[in-house]
């Protein structure tokens, strides 16, 4: 038992002791792409709205080399279901769509990438990096999206509130065709099984269920053309049951009113000032 608590007490010293050597400082492209093959998004990156840095100040400033983690803000999409529930229709009732994108891109920013370097990860970094970051960005909310069904507790811990969506109507079609086929979502535990019965089906049946599943993928880059297979059988499952899961974060500071607003109504009523 001594043992034990001695080992916490250990990795918490060691915690206390990475983080107080560690600074949060405003960075760019350059900075970000020391640690971008450790994303799991292999996509380059894109136009940005701001990036930060987590970075070991003891070696910040040599070339700006000890960067440990990065985020980063960009802008947010036009449209988005589960903002607009969240923020009661604020961004969507506009009858002027030009004024609806202005207002949005002056209080909204996303965030795109959280990233730690790999040595580092356990250790809070990534909660700590949205927790003290989100409030730099001077806009009164930020929002994030849970990519291919992750869920991100660092967010969360961060912070952030969540709200899931239904399931994706390409998702409920694809469910609901294989129920008619006589594969239930119980049975999608066992992928090998439900390709093995797949190949049991009428061959025009078949067919329609062949169709689906090549509709389904074109909404997944690289794996839109997977060949048949128990391999693709078990992607496609694996994706049926994900939920987008949304983050939000509303700035108290601008619930308060302590930071001034360019907005008349900015601290008001969808905001939730109480």
């Amino acid at each position: 038992m001594a043992g034990r608590i001695d080992r916490r007490m250990d990795a918490k010293r060691k915690t206390c002791s990475v983080a107080d050597n560690l600074i949060i400082q405003r960075a760019g492209r350059a900075e970000y792409q020391r640690l971008a093959r450790f994303h799991y998004r292999d996509t380059s990156l894109g136009p940005y709205a701001a990036i930060f840095a987590m970075c070991d100040k003891r070696a910040w400033g040599m070339e700006k080399g000890g960067v440990v983690g990065a985020i980063v803000y960009s802008m947010p999409v036009p449209n988005l279901a589960l903002r607009n529930v969240v923020t009661d229709g604020r961004y969507a009732g506009f009858g002027d769509r030009r004024l609806g994108l202005a207002m949005l891109n002056r209080e909204v920013r996303l965030i795109s990438r959280v990233v730690i370097e790999p040595r580092y990860r356990g250790l809070g970094l990534a909660a700590r990096l949205v927790r003290e970051t989100m409030p730099k960005m001077n806009v009164p909310f930020v929002e994030a999206q849970a990519v291919m069904g992750k869920v991100n507790p660092f967010l969360e811990r961060a912070g952030m509130s969540s709200i899931r969506g239904a399931v994706p109507v390409r998702a409920a079609r694809l469910i609901e065709l294989l129920s008619a086929a006589g594969i239930e979502e119980e049975e999608f535990v066992d992928p090998a099984a439900v390709h093995a019965k797949l190949g049991t089906l009428e061959p025009d049946l078949r067919s329609i269920v062949e169709y689906e599943f090549r509709r389904f993928l074109q909404a997944y880059g690289r794996r839109k053309n997977m060949p048949d297979g128990v391999e693709r059988t078990a992607y496609i499952i694996s994706k049926l049951g994900e939920r987008p899961v949304y983050y939000y974060w509303f700035d108290p500071g601008w619930k308060r009113g302590d930071k001034q607003s360019r907005n008349a109504d900015l601290t008001g009523g969808k905001y939730g000032t109480e």
